[in-house]
């Protein structure tokens, strides 16, 4: 059994990249597409992730069984993290920006603010000769950052609502 194991300290076991959104950035390889872009950022400092793929159920009862029936409709996929907040990645490089920048510049805060449906790779480092990729497009969502005297940084939970389906694929080292 291989087990994804990113020790704490370990760079690049995790990796979240976000692009703006278009055709040509989740299509292909992985290793040439969302996760290398000139205009991506990586977003640091994460304290925590979770995928979620949750399929619908449509459920009927029938008079000629004992049992309910059920059959799986469509699935509601998200990516919910907590990071620890970096001004510039929160922010964006250009804070004033009209939501026509980069996703540089326009930071979390700003995808957010302006619906800007986005692009993004989370790479998920198994081991020396394969890397998983979980892939696809969405909107930054359930930002609140906190402070407190018992955590003296700011963290926030992000959510990225994911429009459609995952693209996982696999690519070796």
């Amino acid at each position: 059994m291989a087990y994804i194991n990113p020790s704490p300290g370990t760079t690049s076991q995790i990796v979240l990249r976000l692009d703006k959104a278009s055709a040509s950035t989740i299509t292909g390889d992985p290793a040439t597409s969302i996760l290398l872009g000139v205009n991506t950022i990586t977003v640091p400092a994460l304290q925590d992730v979770t995928v979620n793929n949750a399929n619908d159920v449509f459920t009927w009862s029938q008079l000629d069984a004992t049992a309910k029936k059920q059959v799986a409709t469509t699935s509601t996929n998200s990516i919910d993290m907590n990071i620890v907040v970096d001004d510039a990645i929160f922010f964006g490089t250009d804070v004033d920006n009209d939501g026509t920048g980069t996703v540089a510049a326009l930071g979390l805060m700003g995808l957010s603010r302006n619906k800007t449906k986005i692009a993004f790779g989370l790479k998920m480092r198994e081991n020396a000769s394969a890397d998983r990729f979980i892939m696809g497009q969405g909107y930054i969502t359930g930002l609140a950052p906190t402070i407190s005297a018992d955590a003296p940084v700011w963290v926030t939970p992000v959510t990225i609502t994911v429009d459609g389906e995952f693209l996982v694929q696999t690519t070796d080292a």
